[in-house]
């Protein structure tokens, strides 16, 4: 395999202090400084090499033990690559999918018990009467690469027949709970559905290993779906846990507005009432406004967007990143990395933008960043290069 030693170039637009980008797409003032357009950090020379190659529209991607992968193709399979970048023959035992549009097999994750429960969970659009669902699943994984006890532990609870914004990313955890996050089938109609606490739709989802609301989901014994974590999201394609054991999301905006959110019990984040986007006719978004009382600000967003995917928290041995989020950038590609204090964004480097669209990022049990490419090659990042 070859490595290379890079550093990262950026587009030739600048904006105060921040990363070199594109102009904003949208004229709102940030709630607080610091809310966008972070001051730009120090550029991290990086070696890289070639992990795997020849996959076919690869979508999630999860360790497994003797430093192997498990990775989705979005057309229904599943494999196992192992840690010489040999990829498998396609797993058996997994559900159909639908695979129009933005839909397919999404995510996937393994249990942190795995080495002894062999519990494998993913999500995918689920074709049923009237269109499709966004859906989660497990089952075990045995030594012959086939799926068994295959069960779904959560739908969607309304059909919908766009084949756009499907979300999602899953995170079991080792408490038995599980993290869903989903999105709202992207209509004009159906994105309204992210308000209602009746329809999973532009949700986060808490549920157990089994399907069962959590005690503590805010809407549990109340009006509402007692899986719904927060609500008013748009399409969630990244989710981690920090170090401190605290859930964060990513989302896509339309033009403008992507967002980086810490979901809250109960909380509203807004979409589609309020947005720092618009349109992608240019019009605006609802009345137009990005903040509003009783509805939850990002974290961070960014506009013009980075088209967010999956991500990690940096958890390896280059001390400058150390507890840094990473993120998968679709547009204009590459990684995003963020440094993080007492929950507000103080920076941002852009790595890799002429790579392509990074899809999902995981840290290697070395300490060592692999990128999931959509054009079907993973990479291994080491920083500090």
């Amino acid at each position: 395999m070859r490595a290379f030693v890079l550093f990262a170039f950026l587009p030739a637009i600048t904006c105060a202090d921040g990363v070199p980008q594109g102009r904003a797409n949208a004229d709102f003032t940030p709630a607080f400084v610091g809310q966008t357009r972070a001051e730009a950090l120090p550029e991290t020379g990086v070696t890289i090499t070639r992990f795997a190659t020849g996959l076919t529209r690869p979508w999630g991607i999860a360790p497994l033990p003797d430093a192997a992968w498990l990775v989705t193709e979005r057309f229904g399979q599943m494999r196992v690559i192992d840690a010489t970048g040999a990829i498998s023959a396609p797993i058996a035992g997994l559900p159909a999918v639908d695979d129009s549009g933005q839909g397919g097999l999404l995510d996937v994750a393994v249990s942190p018990d795995f080495a002894r429960d062999r519990q494998v969970f993913w999500t995918y659009a689920k074709p049923v009467a009237g269109g499709s669902v966004t859906a989660a699943a497990r089952g075990v994984l045995d030594d012959d690469l086939a799926l068994r006890d295959v069960r779904d532990i959560w739908l969607q609870n309304r059909a919908s027949r766009s084949d756009k914004h499907f979300g999602s990313r899953i995170i079991p955890m080792a408490d038995g709970t599980v993290w869903i996050t989903t999105c709202e089938r992207s209509t004009r109609q159906e994105r309204q559905l992210a308000q209602d606490p009746d329809v999973t739709y532009g949700k986060i989802i808490r549920i157990t290993r089994d399907g069962a609301p959590v005690a503590g989901n805010p809407f549990l014994g109340q009006a509402g779906d007692d899986t719904i974590w927060s609500l008013g999201h748009r399409n969630v394609q990244g989710a981690a846990i920090a170090p401190d054991g605290v859930l964060w999301t990513i989302e896509h905006g339309p033009r403008g507005g992507d967002e980086l959110n810490m979901p809250q019990a109960g909380g509203n984040y807004g979409w589609p009432v309020i947005s720092y986007g618009i349109n992608y006719n240019g019009s605006a978004i609802g009345d137009g406004i990005a903040q509003q009382d009783g509805l939850v600000q990002p974290v961070y967003y960014w506009d013009p967007v980075i088209a967010p995917a999956g991500m990690t928290f940096y958890d390896g041995p280059y001390a400058p990143w150390q507890g840094d989020l990473l993120i998968g950038s679709l547009n204009p590609g590459g990684l995003v990395r963020l440094k993080i204090s007492q929950g507000r964004v103080i920076g941002e480097e852009r790595l890799l933008p002429d790579e392509g669209r990074v899809r999902d990022v995981q840290m290697t049990p070395e300490g060592d960043v692999l990128l999931v490419f959509d054009h079907g090659d993973i990479l291994k990042l080491t920083p500090g290069g």
